[in-house]
């Protein structure tokens, strides 16, 4: 077979291949372009069949309206700090328990190693009566601080940890050797060695961890109640209209705004998050 014809057959191929996968990008694109068009639709048009993939008539109104209607500005600023501070204070914990479950043996490690991995197996939903019984005892309801806790220090951190001990697992030995020979302690070994080889498995904890803490819901509904302190996935159910509907144009056009940050932090560390959850599989 000629190499002509075989560059003609892997063209061809290439071609069928990015073809199937263009139609299955379709379920998974459609429903964030309806989002993002329909925001700029008059409501007639939102609901409108066949759907249209662009409007008939742009419309920027609704927002106007996400800002007006309620402290949009602040909410926004208040998701975004929260969840920065989780998903530094995650990596940071992570990285440090999971260096220990990892690398350093003392008695009793695998034990504490499994009751640490059955914080997966509990719903928050159980957790939450005692934790807000718990934050209202210290006077902490209203405020931000449950929305911070207890990501870091609770539950929710444990696959974070688990990511980084299975990534430590697969650093060689050697390392650790030689920079004892060179006079590291252990929490220089971590910081000067560990840490920096650790980057794939901290950009997929960081990608999934400032994600979970973006959509959290259940727990804002839960510790907030001033409109002021509210997080976006709370403020997005409060654009309703004077009978309890829905305002469908203003609510995707906030929805639009909130979806923002979450494409920018998976296009910036995509290739770490792929390569971080990768490398946690090679050796259990």
């Amino acid at each position: 077979m000629s190499s002509k014809s075989m560059s003609s057959r892997s063209r061809r191929l290439k071609v069928a291949v990015y073809g199937i996968l263009s139609v299955l990008l379709v379920p998974f694109v459609f429903p964030t372009w309806w989002m993002v068009t329909s925001s700029f639709k008059p409501t007639s048009e939102i609901f409108a069949y066949p759907p249209r993939l662009l409007p008939g008539h742009w419309q920027f109104d609704a927002y106007r309206q996400v800002f007006e209607l309620q402290p949009f500005a602040q909410q926004y600023w208040n998701s975004l700090y929260i969840a920065a501070i989780v998903t530094v204070g995650t990596m940071a914990v992570a990285s440090l328990s999971g260096y220990a479950f990892a690398r350093i043996r003392f008695p009793g490690q695998n034990v504490l190693f499994v009751v640490v991995l059955t914080g997966l197996l509990i719903p928050s939903e159980v957790t939450i009566v005692p934790l807000f019984q718990l934050f209202n005892r210290f006077g902490l309801i209203d405020t931000h601080w449950p929305l911070i806790l207890v990501p870091i220090f609770g539950a929710p951190s444990v696959l974070a940890t688990f990511i980084m001990r299975q990534y430590f697992i697969t650093l060689p030995r050697e390392l650790e050797e030689a920079a004892r020979v060179d006079g590291l302690g252990r929490f220089a070994t971590f910081w000067r060695i560990g840490l920096p080889l650790a980057r794939p498995a901290l950009g997929a904890v960081g990608i999934f961890t400032f994600l979970a803490s973006w959509n959290l819901f259940l727990e804002p509904v839960v510790y907030l109640s001033s409109k002021e302190k509210f997080t976006l996935p709370q403020a997005l159910t409060q654009y309703v209209d004077a009978y309890g509907g829905p305002m469908w144009d203003v609510q995707l056009a906030a929805a639009a705004l909130t979806a923002l940050p979450v494409l920018v932090v998976f296009v910036i560390a995509q290739r770490q998050f792929v390569e971080g959850l990768a490398h946690t599989g090679l050796k259990g």
